[in-house]
């Protein structure tokens, strides 16, 4: 069967269960601060694979590969000399034979740390570049799925979107990071978010970081009303807070998985953990709702319109609109024709 078919039945048939941090359960294994997680992990590949083992025995059904900064620009950064295929194709080994066919492996794409142009000095087409050379490695590496995660620039994740696409039709997700007055760092909505990342092809929208659960709910509603695919949502142990020099998250694993129920009601349909968040709390999340029937996208289509900052629902039962003529309010006959 084909995997995006695969995939695609799984998720009409029931929530899906996501697994949770990888960061905070390397580090309690030995990782040093400072150091390169994704190297790290190639050398100490036993402790990354039983990261992985556990999330699967916990009751997650996708495993996120330990390929989050394994972009060009993150792994230049700790001097790794190592092609950026090479370590996304072995990383993704490592959780196939970790996971077996007991879960689904997705390829992790994370952020370059940079803001694409006119914001900041990454060229757009640059971008698709280097997302697309380390897709690459994670599709040959045997993943069953891409996921773009804790983007904060819209412009950044459909240069990741189109570089997966422009590879592979391999079922992609795309999550994005919102803080607490529901925009992105870069000031992207949800609704803008999801119009514009569903349009370009992603198979499931969502939200990831940031926030602990209760918050993210309001993000996954506000989502709901326009969506055509899956939502996922990936939230934070609670609100972080400084323990000296140590980030510290205080939600249990029952109270995470409490409070998923409220993401379930908004809309969600695939659940797992960010920062802070352990086996677990994922143990905990498929005890509470493994297996419930998944809210059904609201439409088969939409007509909408959406920049970076704000979107227009486009309804035929709604007045007409005027879109455009107001960047000209002197009427100059010149810009028009422009």
């Amino acid at each position: 069967m084909n995997k995006n078919i695969k995939i695609k039945n799984l998720l009409n048939k029931q929530v899906v269960i996501l697994d949770g941090a990888t960061g905070t359960e390397l580090q309690k294994n030995g990782l040093p601060a400072g150091a390169c997680p994704e190297i790290w992990c190639l050398k100490n590949p036993s402790v990354i694979q039983d990261v992985h083992a556990a999330y699967v025995k916990a009751g997650a059904q996708i495993i996120y590969t330990c390929s989050f900064g394994a972009n060009r620009f993150k792994l230049k950064q700790y001097g790794v000399k190592k092609d950026v295929y090479s370590v996304n194709l072995e990383l993704a080994r490592l959780a196939r034979q970790a996971c077996g066919k007991k879960a689904l492996v997705a390829g992790d794409i994370g952020p370059t740390g940079l803001f694409v142009e006119p914001f900041g000095p990454l060229g757009f087409e640059e971008a698709v570049d280097a997302f697309k050379e380390q897709a690459r490695g994670l599709i040959d590496g045997g993943c069953d799925l891409i996921v773009i995660e804790t983007m904060i620039d819209i412009q950044e994740t459909r240069a990741a979107l189109l570089a997966v696409k422009e590879l592979s039709d391999i079922f992609t997700m795309a999550s994005m990071t919102f803080e607490k007055d529901g925009h992105t760092l870069g000031g992207t909505p949800p609704e803008s978010a999801l119009i514009t990342l569903q349009s370009l092809g992603a198979d499931a929208v969502g939200c990831n970081c940031s926030a602990g659960p209760e918050q993210m709910a309001e993000f996954i509603a506000a989502m709901k009303p326009y969506a055509t695919v899956p939502l996922l949502a990936k939230p934070n142990a609670g609100i972080p807070r400084l323990e000296g020099l140590k980030t510290v998250f205080d939600m249990d694993a029952k109270t995470f998985a409490g409070h998923a129920r409220k993401l379930l009601s908004a809309g969600a349909n695939l659940l797992g953990g960010c920062c802070g968040t352990t086996p677990e709390h994922i143990a905990a999340l498929a005890k509470a709702i493994g297996g419930r029937k998944p809210a059904k996208p609201n439409r088969a289509s939409l007509a909408a319109l959406s920049s970076s900052r704000s979107f227009l629902h486009l309804d035929e039962n709604q007045p007409l609109f005027v879109i455009g003529e107001r960047i000209n309010p002197t009427g100059k006959k010149a810009l028009q024709e422009e």
